[in-house]
């Protein structure tokens, strides 16, 4: 798995290997999922030397980073929400702050 950097990622990335920068981080909002449930979910700005783009995170995860951390993901991929491209953390992904 080459490390990409954010420029690199297209709608349809998969298997993404990334290290950048939470330079942003919105509330964390209630919302019910396509599958019936209630969770939460928060979306984080990731920031490199080539761009930036925004993380999805549910439930947990919002708490493990914090604006300011250099996060590294693993595993991760782009979809599209609303027209903006999104990265997303699977569970069999990693997301850890370095």
């Amino acid at each position: 798995m080459k490390k990409l950097k954010i420029e690199e990622l297209k709608l349809g990335t998969k298997n993404i290997k990334l290290k950048a920068k939470v330079v942003e981080m919105s509330e964390p909002r209630q919302v019910r999922t396509k599958y019936g449930y209630n969770t939460v979910v928060a979306t984080a700005t990731l920031e490199d030397d080539t761009g930036k783009i925004l993380l999805t995170l549910w439930g947990k995860k919002i708490k493990e980073i914090n604006v300011n951390d250099t996060v590294e993901i693993e595993g991760g991929f782009i979809s599209e929400f609303k027209g903006e491209l999104q990265l997303n953390v699977p569970k069999n992904g990693t997301l850890k702050v370095v």
